[in-house]
């Protein structure tokens, strides 16, 4: 029997898509599940911090030549001289099948395969596999950041997370509560949802008998969406009655024009220090994802999409590195804040796993291969390049691996990964 997908949604009287079906006349391939069994302790407040710099970063400025821990500092790395027993350097590597061009972005943190695929599912991504297990310790179990679009994060069901874009949004979240008719206001809209979430469960059961053995594994694979909303949304309901922390710092004014690249990027860091600093939560990403206009950077008068597109042309070159360099500047800064920033087992940065890197190991021609990491932070032994095959990659999705464990979950493998990253020291 075949029914209209656009019938159903009708009869279900709420604005909840379900997914497509055998029965529906379409299909779509399952995202992969996920072991939930192994969770750090609460109070163990290690965090993790992914950032993609989504149009690429010019190798050569980036990547030493030489492998080891006597490696000369590239240009866009002087800036971060004083850390250099604070981070490792990854070359060599990439998420195996993961191809696509800019499309690679939506694996980033997930390592599932062609992207750029019109049947592309998405698995979870590396915050929300630590959300999963680590995130009721905090109010926020992750937060998702953005320059502009999507963002990194992806739920178990291969759902995006919303991203934040505006960090005076953000900070309005953490940190101002409202008055009570706001929060009675906020309770009633989240009370709404979870009701919303409970009819669609409830209208969809009568679907069992009409489809096949496939379908309902799909079904199955929605109705954990619509049950990890449900979750969020209790969560949601625990803390609006707990008081917000209390931070000595005003209401960020938001830069409007995504030209002024460097300075959106510092607001958005210095939200991120908070955000660890008041343990509102312990897992964020931010996708610095580019544009196609001109950053307003003394010394460029080209496009950023255009100049990642530099085709090796020298003055392309040069304006793409004026960008890159203030990209790696600002990262410098965070990780000097995270590092100047203390508690009682040590310097944030002592406690925090920062992922920096990109999709695009060459945005010139879409490539997804050799792709820039640094790792900086947490319980590494840091210091070294460690340089792989550059024609043969190394799976990244070890590093994934690596992270987790240090991260205290107990897992041998994430994505295509089986094991941890060679070389990585702890």
């Amino acid at each position: 029997m075949k029914i209209a997908r656009r019938t159903l949604l009708r009869s279900t009287g709420v604005a909840i898509a379900l997914p497509f079906l055998d029965v529906f006349q379409g299909d779509r391939s399952l995202a992969a599940c996920v072991d939930t069994e192994h969770y750090p302790a609460a109070d163990d407040k290690r965090r993790f911090i992914a950032i993609n710099v989504g149009l690429g970063l010019h190798a050569p400025n980036f990547i030493p030549e030489s492998s080891g821990r006597d490696y000369a500092l590239p240009p866009y790395l002087k800036s971060l001289g004083s850390l250099r027993d604070r981070f490792t350097l990854i070359s060599g590597a990439s998420h195996p099948s993961v191809d696509g061009g800019h499309h690679s972005s939506k694996s980033f943190l997930t390592c599932a395969p062609h992207p750029g695929n019109a049947g592309f599912r998405n698995s979870i991504s590396l915050d929300q596999f630590l959300a999963q297990r680590m995130g009721s310790a905090t109010r926020f179990a992750s937060v998702s950041l953005t320059e502009i679009g999507p963002g990194l994060s992806w739920s178990q069901s291969g759902v995006e997370i919303p991203s934040e874009s505006r960090p005076s949004r953000l900070f309005q979240r953490m940190f101002l509560a409202g008055n009570a008719k706001e929060q009675a206001i906020q309770m009633e809209k989240i009370r709404g949802g979870r009701s919303v979430l409970d009819a669609v469960l409830a209208r969809t059961q009568s679907l069992d008998s009409l489809v096949s053995g496939r379908d309902k594994e799909k079904l199955d694979q929605y109705f954990s969406a619509v049950r990890e909303a449900e979750q969020r949304l209790a969560k949601d309901e625990d803390w609006q009655t707990k008081p917000r922390p209390k931070v000595d710092a005003k209401i960020p004014q938001d830069v409007p024009e995504t030209t002024r690249i460097a300075e959106r990027m510092t607001l958005m860091y210095d939200m991120m220090h908070l955000a660890l600093e008041s343990d509102s939560t312990r897992l964020l990403t931010y996708f610095i994802n580019g544009f196609n206009q001109v950053p307003q950077i003394p010394g460029v008068v080209i496009d950023y999409h255009n100049l990642s597109h530099h085709g090796k042309d020298p003055e392309k070159l040069a304006q793409l590195a004026i960008i890159e360099q203030r990209l790696v500047d600002c990262l410098a800064g965070f990780l000097k804040k995270l590092s100047e920033s203390q508690e009682d087992s040590g310097s944030l940065l002592d406690r925090t796993t920062v992922l920096f890197g990109s999709n695009l190991g060459n945005a010139s021609s879409h490539d997804t291969k050799n792709m820039p990491i640094l790792l900086a932070g947490g319980d590494f032994s840091h210091g070294q390049h460690l340089a792989f095959d550059a024609n043969n990659n190394y799976p990244l999705p070890n590093l994934f691996v690596s992270i987790l464990q240090q991260m205290g979950v107990e897992t041998d493998s994430f994505g295509s990964s089986k094991g941890t990253m060679t070389g990585l020291e702890h």
